[in-house]
């Protein structure tokens, strides 16, 4: 099985390789997988049944949004030679233990951000070359901290977001795959593409998001840049490959054997409407991709309803669904104590395409706490996006805790000398807020980022100027991120506001007494009458 009984001699090499792998946690794994692999003639695992193992197929890839770039498919095949060349190294007959466990611990180890990303690109440059697909990055050595030199075009950025979705998505159920009998097309990941791009510097200052061509452009991104915007914009990209590696081994050994992962990109059928949704499966899995906590498996199920069930159960309000407006949107967030995501579609109205669409872009914040009805910001934590048509995410700077500000018309029509403004708002401060959206919910103001201490600094859209924008709004959702639990919280909430509602409205006509003898009856007659004639009881 790989690892020494008690009455064997082992070896330091032995040693020190078990108690890497055993502090990743995933040691019997290991051991089981070993002995499903493994030849019992020769001890190691023969390099086709780990290549298998690891093999990614993907059959007729499509994206209703942008085109297959060329030999795509063949990256795909490629990938599961391209992990066993790069980090296992085959002796006689095969890959022994050790080498299986010094393999699995360069793949899954704990080790730095930056040589996590190193081991996803050597990975991903194998697998292009293995394709027939121009080199275009080097390396200096074989370490994990090694220099990363080249370059990317925007199709290849492309290409290695998509194999990264397909490892995350076909981590996350190895049992459905190769089960399911209809395929789904990728999602649309021009705004992290986009977002690589316009980092990288490479493009004058006519950059036209809306009407870049990703495969029509050779436009170079250098791999240091490429390396510095995936640290910072989306640092858990190497997640995806980590966990294809332990779920591909742990699928090894199961009883049911399975063929070669078959992806299914999760249902998105019209049933479920994702498709129709603000928040996406390309935004969510770009949001994801920022996170590190409970939240990016909320975010998945968010994004994936067959992921979490089957419905958009995280889906909490919808301008377009439950009305626009401020006590719309109130009716339907109140009781809903956990993190949230608010999108907001947008545009200047003025603004069209070749083809007469409007240009739209969308704005996103996360929340980590309720919204509350108060007349001065609050809360602890949350992050501001820019998910379309450019991607990037703005954490709390750490400066100032103006995170969220939610108004309504204070009750009692008490007069207010120095009325606090009505609506929704992040980041900035009362009358100066970085995001304002009105109570009509028909405009949203966004402002320099010079006005906002909260959030780090950057544009939320295309061509911000330092000027406060006005833009109309298309649309607006907000998405419970806090689980079902949360949502069965409201719910009970609700039923018990409505209960009290009902009660409230009831009149009960037995407390009121007599009629006649009512001090009301009497003020109505005399209102009616007043020089009626009353006569005097004494």
């Amino acid at each position: 099985m790989g690892a020494s009984s008690s009455t064997e001699q082992v070896s330091v090499e032995q040693r020190e390789a078990e108690s890497l792998a055993a502090s990743t946690g995933a040691l019997p794994m290991l051991q089981k997988a070993f002995a499903s692999l493994a030849d019992p003639q020769t001890n190691t695992i023969p390099l086709h049944s780990l290549q298998q193992c690891f093999s990614l197929t993907f059959e007729n890839p499509t994206s209703e949004a942008t085109a297959m770039p060329p030999n795509f498919e063949g990256l795909l095949s490629n990938v599961g030679s391209s992990m066993v060349g790069v980090f296992f190294v085959a002796e006689k007959g095969g890959v022994s233990w050790i080498e299986f466990l010094r393999g699995y611990v360069k793949c899954c180890g704990r080790t730095s951000a930056s040589a996590s990303f190193n081991t996803l690109f050597r990975v991903f440059a194998m697998a292009v070359v293995k394709a027939g697909l121009p080199e275009k990055l080097q390396f200096d050595s074989y370490d994990a901290d090694c220099k990363m030199s080249g370059f990317l075009v925007p199709a290849d950025a492309l290409m290695l977001l998509w194999l990264c979705y397909i490892m995350a998505w076909n981590s996350k159920d190895l049992e459905s795959f190769g089960e399911k009998g209809d395929r789904h097309g990728l999602p649309d990941l021009r705004h992290l593409v986009l977002s690589a791009v316009s980092w990288s510097g490479e493009v004058g200052s006519d950059f036209n998001p809306w009407d870049f061509d990703i495969l029509g452009t050779n436009v170079q991104l250098p791999a240091a840049k490429i390396l510095m915007w995936a640290l910072k914009t989306v640092p858990s990209l190497p997640d995806c490959f980590m966990q294809y590696v332990h779920g591909s081994i742990e699928k090894s050994f199961r009883s049911e054997k399975m063929q070669p992962s078959c992806s299914a990109v999760p249902d998105c059928s019209p049933g479920v409407e994702c498709h129709n949704n603000l928040l996406n499966q390309g935004r969510a899995w770009a949001i994801s991709l920022t996170l590190r906590s409970t939240l990016h498996g909320e975010m998945m199920k968010a994004c994936f309803p067959s992921y979490g069930g089957g419905t958009n159960e995280s889906l909490v309000y919808r301008s377009s669904l439950h009305g626009k407006g401020l006590n719309r949107f109130w009716s339907n967030v109140e009781g809903y104590n956990g993190p949230m995501l608010i999108l907001v579609a947008a545009s200047l109205g003025d603004v069209h395409d070749d083809n007469g669409n409007v240009r739209r872009w969308i704005l996103g914040v996360l929340t980590h706490q309720a919204f509350e009805n108060r007349d001065t910001f609050y809360g602890s934590s949350g992050s501001l996006y820019a998910l379309s048509p450019v991607f990037n995410v703005f954490p709390s700077s750490g400066k100032e805790k103006n995170f969220v500000y939610s108004h309504l018309h204070p009750k009692g029509g008490v007069y207010d000398p120095h009325p606090k403004p009505v609506g929704v708002a992040f980041g900035g401060s009362v009358g100066n807020e970085r995001i304002f959206i009105d109570e009509d919910f028909a405009k949203v103001t966004v402002r320099h980022h010079a006005a906002d201490k909260t959030y780090q600094p950057g544009s939320l859209f295309p061509n911000q100027g330092f000027l406060p924008v006005e833009a109309l709004i298309l649309d607006v959702e907000v998405w419970g991120l806090a689980g079902k639990t949360a949502k069965d919280v409201q719910t009970s909430y609700k039923k018990r506001e409505q209960l009290f509602t009902e009660q409230r409205r009831k009149v009960d006509l037995k407390t009121f007494g007599n009629w006649e003898d009512a001090p009301e009856k009497m003020m109505m007659d005399m209102v009616s009458d007043p020089h009626r004639v009353q006569r005097e009881d004494r």
